[in-house]
């Protein structure tokens, strides 16, 4: 059997008594507990504040006079009002955080019979959020004739009427949602509801979930901060496994996943545990499910249901506790109708899907991870770098423009944010770099190779040549934007949006023809 912890409160007035012999013969709940014979405590958290110091040392004496085996830990824990939800479910919150709890070595009891109503609803609120991974215990003084020993059993409240820590709770469940999202105020309301479905499944369910979405689109980020959020919360105690399917081809990919034993193939020169050996009691991440090949998706089908599967040249088969989630930026449904997809594992996986948008469909969205990407580069390089006013108002209204297609998703956004930086040693992105980079995007959406970018079929390498490269890269843009759009004025609109709000009177089309004019251009040559 595995030890034991209790946590409990100190029972200010039940736990009292004459500090003389006379204390024997009343029922004390906090001594009570470590004098049952089907109950062994090995180590005993006793909370109590520090005006209860004295009663607290006579409690722990009397649990070692009837429970030397008992390790008895003191807590000091005090609160200016006890009654105070907010107070109390905060510092209970603050220990549970800091506890090393180890639910793979020991088992966790939770006494809620001592302390005040206020401390047990919040001992019962962060039991059941897995805060405290233990079990609720009651204690019960004897019937009949007095006697120190009572009984013991499980637990149940009703909550429902204690509005305010209800409403602490759902905030604490927002702060998951959060840590789900890397702390990023994201702003668009269908990915938001989607985030708190996911973090609702995270919590309250082992079974598999299935990422879908574009290549870029965070799935492998969201899959690593779900195993995070559950390993706060006590539920995993292994490693995160990672990996991308895509690169296992042949039979290697029996190898790598399952593992194999000494001398199944030329070249197996020791035992190999696999990824999902490596994963047990944590969790494995399958990015790109969709690449792997159908004697694999079996063996996964079976680890999944039973926990077992069959290492490569073994002869007995080995097991893993892990929870999968799975990534693919495939459609499975159309894998499955052409046969590369076998259909019971995506069954089996459909449980929990949960499809990612592109950044194209999360403009609202780029604003806060510019701001995360600025305060990645910092961690990563040591550099603090900032746009001006100005650069991040252009920035922002190409990022958030039908001119920006995003094709690589949040890959895209993070790349050109490294470049601004880096391209910025003074710490300051300015207009020219956004200018610069802007013109990089456009290009490279457009599939047109860098450096002349379609300007030299305009202009002829003569023309091209007598261009700056700064002008070069804001005329890149200006093209690639009259090329979007139906007519002049549309185009003018979209180039002229931020100075034309800022005037009474406009001549979109015609200020943009007159800078097509300065390099010899038109509208009809530009567009044709």
């Amino acid at each position: 059997m595995k030890p034991t912890t209790l946590i409990g409160f100190l029972g200010s007035a039940l736990d009292a008594g004459p500090f003389s012999p006379a204390r024997w013969n009343r029922w004390r709940p906090s001594v009570s507990i470590c004098m049952q014979d089907d109950l062994r405590v090995d180590r005993f958290v006793l909370i109590h504040g520090s005006q209860h110091a004295r009663l607290a040392g006579q409690v722990a004496a009397d649990i070692r006079d009837v429970s030397p085996e008992t390790e008895i830990v003191l807590q000091v824990m005090d609160f200016a009002d006890p009654w105070d939800f907010e107070e109390v479910y905060g510092k209970l919150l603050d220990f549970a955080r800091g506890f090393p709890f180890d639910p793979e070595a020991q088992d966790y009891l939770v006494h809620i019979t001592t302390g005040t109503h206020v401390a047990q609803i919040c001992l019962f609120l962060l039991t059941e959020a897995r805060y405290l991974p233990g079990r609720l215990l009651q204690t019960q003084p004897p019937r009949g004739a007095p006697s120190p020993v009572g009984s013991w059993d499980a637990i149940d409240l009703d909550l429902s009427r204690y509005d305010s820590i209800a409403t602490r709770f759902a905030e604490a469940s927002a702060e998951s949602a959060s840590f789900l999202k890397s702390g990023i105020d994201t702003r668009n309301p269908a990915f938001n509801r989607m985030i708190d479905e996911i973090e609702a499944v995270a919590v309250r369910s082992r079974a598999p979930i299935l990422l879908m979405g574009p290549t870029g689109a965070g799935k492998s980020q969201l899959a690593r901060k779900v195993f995070e959020l559950k390993k706060l919360r006590h539920q995993v105690s292994g490693p995160f496994v990672e990996v991308n399917c895509a690169t296992l081809k042949g039979d290697s990919a029996m190898s790598a996943l399952f593992g194999h034993r000494k001398g199944a193939f030329t070249g197996a020169v020791a035992d190999r545990p696999g990824l999902l050996k490596s994963a047990n009691k944590g969790v494995l991440f399958l990015d790109e499910i969709g690449e792997l090949g159908l004697d694999e998706q079996a063996m996964i089908l079976r680890a999944i249901e039973d926990g077992r599967f069959l290492p490569v040249g073994a002869d007995n088969e080995a097991a893993s506790d892990f929870q999968l989630i799975a990534g693919t930026n495939r459609n499975l449904m159309e894998a499955v109708a052409a046969g590369t997809f076998r259909d019971d594992l995506f069954a089996r996986l459909n449980l929990w899907t949960f499809t990612l948008p592109g950044l194209a469909e999360r403009r609202e969205d780029i604003e806060p991870n510019l701001d995360f990407e600025l305060d990645r580069f910092a961690q990563r390089e040591g550099t603090r770098v900032t746009f001006n006013k100005e650069a991040r108002a252009r920035y922002l209204a190409f990022a958030t423009g039908p001119a920006a297609r995003w094709a690589g998703n949040f890959r895209d956004l993070a790349a050109s944010v490294t470049r601004m930086a880096t391209l910025s040693p003074t710490g300051r992105i300015d207009v020219d770099a956004v200018a610069a980079e802007t013109a990089r995007l456009a290009r490279l959406w457009s599939g047109e190779p860098s450096g002349a970018s379609g300007l030299e079929a305009l202009l002829g390498a003569d023309g091209l040549a007598e261009i700056d490269p700064f002008d070069q890269a804001q005329l890149e843009y200006v093209v690639t934007v009259c090329r979007q759009c139906a007519s002049l004025s549309d185009a003018g609109r979209r180039l002229f949006a931020a100075s034309r709000r800022q005037r009474r009177s406009t001549n979109d089309a015609d200020r943009l023809r007159k800078y097509l004019a300065k390099f010899g251009l038109d509208w009809g040559a530009v567009t044709a």
